[in-house]
């Protein structure tokens, strides 16, 4: 065997130390000799922030604390692995669900247990190679560089790398996508699935009709999709989307209920059912998924406070106080000296006692929850706002609420979802209709301002348009529309006047707000796409 793994950094995370030694010495017949060990999630995750390892060998079973996916997600979400370190899940279960659950957070391999150092060296030579090779497409990717990344991607489509093609066509569809090149992106799934029917070439076309409005055309695409693979996960995920988009939130509930029957670690997917049970008055249904995601929140990177607030706001729905504060006070228990946490559970204290008649306890803890909510200063999560505004209606201090929902509203018009979420409180409360005029008011003023910046654009006064939308987000800071209008503007203003550094540097700042508040990718992607291409004939003229 090939002398693959010599100068190679590898990290063995296994809670048995007959296995780490085993695996120790496969190594070292395939030359390794820098290895690393670890017995449990917390210190691989330490391990990895000291090292930089061009391999980790992570079981998946690791006795108490994190699982080998929770280690995995982690060492990604905290950038601890770079794209060329080659993540191994090894584990001895077999059931479906375990398996699902551990290739659902997309490791470079899973390896069932027991295994041999050739079939090692077969998995490690595999990925080695590939990683090395697309290594240059995910570097450009990650730096937001998309033009370059499909200059990358079309070279080594045009070299002979027969053992990579199907990742590199793979890569570069997905490409297409995100810039909005659906021709090219539909063109290299149909000709793949002329070859071979691969369930991640029809999820793609079924994901580039969902991104072009064709919901019809997706929900065949991934119907037909979970017909032929019915384990693939993924298919579940995006029909949900559509469905959603289409307002079917019994149809999103039934459809995530069989990807969480499927795969049940999947923390993700237990709060979005969770989520869509209890709108969907499914409240015992709502009650199991909510508990699912507390448990499996443990050792989650995913883990949150509100997981628990949601548990114990469906108890108060079910009449079930004691169940509620019981909820609460496990929270607090988990979140020591969280100002989140104890703002979560003091806002749904002060309902509980204004339930329970106790009115000067309410006060008392709505007070609280206020003062809480002004030390956050502006830190406070859209969905827990909306909780303090709906205690401030409940306990008659209608100017208190007022005053949140109008920068709820102001900050998040152009989030529908979220305006139906205003529109439920409000109903919830007995003040139906209460916040249309200012819904409708404050979308009537986004759309002027937005009218007013393009007019201005377009008579090339790019300082003015910008000085517009810049004023604007100052009142409503996360909102898409100006953010992505300011991008506009400021791209064009590059290509006009040329880049300097200050304009450079705006307009990264502007990705990376656009990135935090979750623009919609194939729109973000577009204009990452004119960047690319920008900064690519900035510096191939300064090289001239």
């Amino acid at each position: 065997m090939k002398p693959i793994l010599a100068d190679k950094s590898i990290l063995i995370v296994e809670d048995y130390p007959a296995m780490r030694k085993a695996i120790r010495n496969m190594l070292y017949t395939l030359d390794a000799d820098l290895i690393t060990e670890t017995d449990n999630g917390e210190n691989a995750l330490l391990a990895m922030s000291k090292t930089s390892f061009d391999v980790v060998l992570c079981d998946y079973n690791l006795g108490t604390g994190k699982n080998g996916q929770q280690v995995l997600e982690e060492a990604r979400a905290q950038k601890l692995i770079s794209y060329g370190c080659v993540f191994i899940i090894i584990a001895a279960e077999q059931s479906a669900s375990m398996v699902l659950g551990a290739m659902d957070s997309k490791p470079d391999e899973y390896l069932a247990k027991p295994f041999n150092a050739q079939q090692l060296f077969v998995r490690l030579e595999r990925n080695l190679t590939r990683k090395t090779l697309l290594q240059t497409i995910e570097k450009e990717v990650e730096r937001g560089n998309l033009s370059q990344a499909i200059q990358q991607c079309e070279k080594l489509l045009a070299g002979n790398h027969k053992k990579i093609r199907t990742h590199l066509l793979k890569m570069r569809a997905e490409l297409a996508t995100l810039v909005g090149d659906f021709v090219t992106g539909r063109r290299i799934y149909s000709e793949i699935l002329q070859e071979r029917d691969l369930p991640w070439a029809r999820l793609g076309l079924g994901v580039i009709d969902f991104q072009t409005g064709d919901f019809g055309g997706a929900t065949s695409h991934f119907e037909d999709l979970l017909r032929a693979h019915p384990l693939f996960l993924e298919g579940y995920d995006w029909l949900s989307k559509v469905y959603e988009a289409e307002d079917k939130l019994q149809e999103v509930q039934e459809v995530v209920n069989q990807a969480v029957d499927l795969s049940p670690q999947s923390i993700l997917r237990q709060k979005k059912l969770a989520e869509t049970a209890d709108k969907n008055g499914n409240l015992e249904l709502a009650e199991k998924a909510y508990k699912a995601a507390v448990s499996l929140g443990k050792h989650s990177i995913y883990k949150s406070c509100s997981d628990f607030t949601n548990l114990a706001k469906l108890y108060t729905k079910k009449h079930a106080a004691d169940d509620a504060l019981k909820t609460l006070a496990h929270m607090r228990h988990e979140y020591l000296n969280d100002p989140e946490a104890e703002l979560r559970a003091t806002t749904l204290e002060a309902e509980l006692h204004q339930n329970s008649g106790d009115v000067e306890k309410a006060g008392l803890c709505l007070q609280k929850a206020l003062a809480l909510h002004r030390q956050l200063a502006g830190d406070t999560p859209k969905d827990l706002q909306l909780d303090i505004a709906r205690g401030c209606f409940l306990q008659n201090k209608a100017g208190q609420a007022e005053a949140i929902l109008d920068g709820l509203i102001k900050t998040h018009i152009d989030d529908e979802q979220f305006m139906d979420d205003v529109r439920h409180m409000q109903s919830s409360v007995g003040m139906e209709n209460h916040s249309e005029d200012l819904i409708e008011k404050t979308k009537r003023a986004l759309v002027a301002t937005n009218n007013k910046g393009v007019a201005l654009y377009k008579q090339g006064k790019f300082k003015e348009a910008m000085a517009l939308f810049e004023k604007a987000g100052a009142s409503m800071p996360d909102n898409k529309t100006i953010i992505i209008n300011m991008l506009k503007i400021i791209l064009h203003d590059l290509k006009v006047s040329g880049i300097d550094e200050e304009k450079l540097l705006r307009a990264q700042a502007l990705f990376k707000k656009a990135r935090q508040i979750h623009i919609d990718g194939q729109k973000l992607g577009v204009l990452q796409m004119e960047f690319s291409n920008l900064l690519r004939q900035y510096h191939e003229g300064a090289k001239v």
